[in-house]
């Protein structure tokens, strides 16, 4: 069952502008869950465990009043102490989520946890859809007997900085065969509900509004796109095959996109109306 769980947390002391990206949330992370389980964490560390979960960069809620549904991949001031401030991690194996039950259960609120030079209290971890927007849990036959076998209109927005790898280069351009393809990928491994059919030859961008983002850090240069994109699935097309492709558009919201996922790239939801 993949689980998006969104952890609030209140900084006791300011946190510096350079730890608020994806990398130093996906290292708290690890802090939280060696601290409950070791091995787990050594498992979430093994390369073929790596993609079986996400991590955002760090929000603060007054930066986005009324817009609840907005998520920012980076902060351009230090937060300051005792802000309200959230960031969400989602898990796509099913076992992870009781694994972690530890973890959850031990998160008390008088515990300081660092990230940077900078202290947090997390407050509370949600997971119900009824408790933020960027929260949910449902299991992967939900998600694919829910899909829609008619609807042929896909729209999906892509938050954070969202690139694929093809060969040894990084491609930015979000064509319909790399996004569904990169979807496909981490169903077939964490779903046990076999797509292994399913091709992408009936789907065509119709709208875009999209642009490029760099990231530069002390160890990499990304590239990758942001924006808003919609495909129709277009001709005479199988009803199993519009379902499946519904089921992996929905499925986003909890995979990810493409590249460093982890490091909190590829942040992506599908959008109920068309542009």
């Amino acid at each position: 069952m993949p689980h998006s769980l969104v952890i609030n947390f209140t900084p006791i002391s300011d946190i510096p502008v350079g730890y608020t990206s994806g990398k130093h949330l996906h290292a708290l992370f690890f802090t939280l869950v060696n601290s409950v389980n070791p091995e787990l964490a050594q498992y979430f560390h093994q390369s073929e465990a790596n993609k079986s979960f996400t991590v955002s960069s760090l929000q603060v809620i007054s930066n986005y009043k009324n817009r609840d549904n907005f998520l920012n991949y980076k902060q351009q001031n230090n937060i300051k102490k005792g802000s309200n401030c959230w960031w969400r991690i989602t898990l796509l194996d099913d076992t992870l989520f009781s694994k972690l039950t530890k973890l959850w259960l031990n998160l008390r609120p008088q515990k300081p946890y660092h990230l940077g030079s900078g202290e947090l209290m997390i407050t509370s971890v949600l997971a119900s859809p009824d408790s933020h927007l960027w929260a949910n849990a449902i299991s992967y036959q939900e998600l694919y007997n829910q899909a829609s076998e008619t609807e042929r209109n896909i729209t999906l927005k892509i938050y954070t900085p969202t690139a694929f790898r093809q060969g040894k280069y990084d491609v930015s351009l979000p064509t319909a065969e790399l996004v569904f393809n990169s979807l496909l990928r981490k169903w077939e491994k964490y779903s046990n509900i076999s797509f292994s059919n399913a091709n992408f030859d009936c789907l065509f961008p119709a709208y875009f509004d999209i642009n490029t983002e760099i990231i530069i850090e002390p160890k990499t240069k990304f590239i990758g796109c942001i924006g808003t994109i919609n495909y129709k699935i277009l001709g005479e097309v199988e009803t199993t095959l519009i379902k499946q492709i519904n089921t992996l558009a929905d499925y986003s919201f909890f995979s990810g996109l493409g590249r460093k996922t982890t490091m909190g790239f590829g942040i992506i939801k599908r959008l109920k109306s068309s542009p």
